[in-house]
């Protein structure tokens, strides 16, 4: 074919088309626990070497400094974990710290030194990077560790309400930089997740609370009897009753992997998926506020603002609105 015929020719026809399609199977247990390093419990252990590949694992450990100061000791129980179950893994070096908070997701810096950490103590794509911690954390750690190599093993084990429940349990992780929620950050499902109870104990009352909203989310779109069970166990959320708590964690996490995995767009390539009902206006209140606002906080307002526009457009009835 001359070029001018080329120029001319419809597009199917200038040099054929090679159409590729292809569809890739993710898998990762979410598991609930107490104590996870606690002398005796190898749920950390057996969670590494859960393919049955029979070597000692390399793990790169990092530590939410809010989560290392309520848990002093937390860092030699990690230690004497690695030393217990020594033929199954072993630290790469003592427990880093980062930054707790959402300050951490907007610091490129932390990326940059968890990256060089990374590539310093020569981890390679079959070696672990963990993180314990809130939100935050997971999402910075995360998403470096996703960076490196194309991405690296990654186990969480969220430390708030609000992560045991949403942020720590699915497969996005994002940097609020550009002065945007969210702006930069990968879609990596985890290797697994973690969620240790015995995490929730010395959380803030903030914080405590902070991870309800997210199951009243889900709940009014998804689920008429667990928004029945929250608005009937209210006061015992906020009094801190531990058990009403797990309950509401398990369920909550239950709905949003449910939602992954049966959406049809786990990777979210089309419009925003339901579970972000409340978050428009909740990441505007959170950049608004620069951070002062936390992200459950900054949610429970948005739901109040997105069901008051349902009401008024006839989505929901007064009554309705009130309850929630």
């Amino acid at each position: 074919m001359t070029p001018d015929e080329r120029r001319h020719a419809a597009p199917d026809d200038r040099e054929g088309v090679l159409h590729e399609r292809f569809s890739v199977a993710f898998e990762y247990p979410v598991w609930f626990t107490r104590d996870v390093f606690a002398p005796g419990n190898r749920l950390f252990a057996s969670t590494l070497d859960r393919l049955g590949e029979g070597r000692r694992h390399r793990v790169l450990l990092y530590l939410d400094s809010n989560v290392a100061a309520a848990h002093p000791g937390l860092a030699a129980r990690i230690a004497a974990c690695a030393e217990e179950f020594r033929e199954t893994f072993e630290l790469a070096a003592p427990p880093r710290i980062v930054e707790g908070g959402a300050c951490a997701k907007s610091e490129m810096e932390i990326v940059r030194d968890i990256m060089t950490a990374i590539g310093e103590l020569h981890l390679d794509r079959q070696s672990f990077v963990a993180a314990i911690g809130g939100g935050a954390v997971l999402d910075v750690v995360g998403f470096a560790a996703s960076l490196v190599h194309r991405g690296l093993r990654f186990v969480r084990l969220p430390s708030t309400t609000l992560a045991q429940s949403d942020a720590g349990i699915g497969i996005k992780n994002g940097m609020d930089i550009h002065g945007r929620k969210n702006f930069a950050g990968t879609f990596a499902p985890p290797f697994a997740v973690l969620n240790d109870f015995a995490l929730l104990r010395t959380l803030r009352d903030r914080d405590w609370i902070g991870g309800v909203a997210e199951a009243f989310k889900v709940a009014i779109i998804k689920d008429a009897e667990f928004f029945d069970f929250l608005a009937r166990h209210a006061r015992d959320l906020r009094a801190r009753d531990q058990a009403t708590m797990e309950t509401a964690i398990r369920r909550c996490a239950e709905i949003h992997l449910e939602h992954i995995r049966t959406s049809g767009d786990p990777f979210e390539f089309g419009s925003a998926r339901p579970l972000d009902f409340g978050h428009w206006a909740g990441h505007e209140i959170e950049t608004m506020a620069g951070g002062a606002e936390g992200h459950g906080q900054a949610v429970a307002a948005g739901i109040a603002l997105d069901s008051y526009y349902a009401m008024r457009t006839g989505r929901l009835t007064r009554a309705e609105l009130d309850r929630i």
